[in-house]
């Protein structure tokens, strides 16, 4: 007669709605830990190459002005000038990865990668999120009717003396757009 009564639904359905809710808790806490680190290396990124390319263009530009004329093939000096700044562009240009193939063979940079990698991340975080807040709503929707449809109100109410939970729903303004991340990068 209890097992008719709903005597286990109602624990049943609690515990999954529980449950529901620190799957929602858990991807809000990813999402707070993700955005920081994600940030931090895509802005990383961007000032190890701004360095780089800063490297590059500067010693391009000094490679470039040193100008060898036929008559200045005879003065060790002007040779030794025009070498040394043609070997700190190559120096400035090996060891950062492979080379863009056009005219000034500027370092392949990977910036633009990690900008779309992050803008992924925090997409794919954000799915997580939503999908987290759907099943704890479906889960709350499932106890809240368990507890008011019968056999199960009577457990509900006289044994548990159980009370509907609350779905989740944005109450802040402008919680349905995800944080931004304008003065992070």
């Amino acid at each position: 007669m209890l097992s008719g009564c709903g005597i286990n639904a109602v624990p049943t359905a609690e515990e999954a709605a529980k449950a529901k809710w620190a799957d929602v808790q858990a991807a809000f806490q990813e999402r707070a830990n993700l955005i920081p680190n994600l940030a931090a290396v895509a802005k990383g990124a961007a000032e190890q190459e701004k360095g780089i390319l800063v490297g590059v263009t500067e010693a391009r530009a000094k490679a470039t002005s040193i100008q060898v004329t036929p008559g200045d093939l005879t003065d060790p000096a002007k040779m030794k000038a025009f070498q040394d700044a043609q070997n700190q562009l190559s120096a400035s240009l090996g060891g950062f990865g492979r080379l863009l193939a056009n005219a000034e063979a500027y370092p392949d940079l990977k910036s633009i990668t990690n900008y779309q990698m992050l803008q992924s991340q925090l997409e794919g975080q954000e799915n997580r999120i939503r999908v987290a807040l759907r099943d704890y709503n479906g889960a709350v929707q499932d106890y809240n009717t368990t507890i008011r449809t019968f056999p199960s109100v009577m457990a509900a109410k006289v044994i548990y003396g159980a009370k509907p939970m609350v779905p989740y729903q944005a109450v802040t303004p402008g919680a349905e757009v995800a944080p931004s991340l304008e003065g992070k990068l």
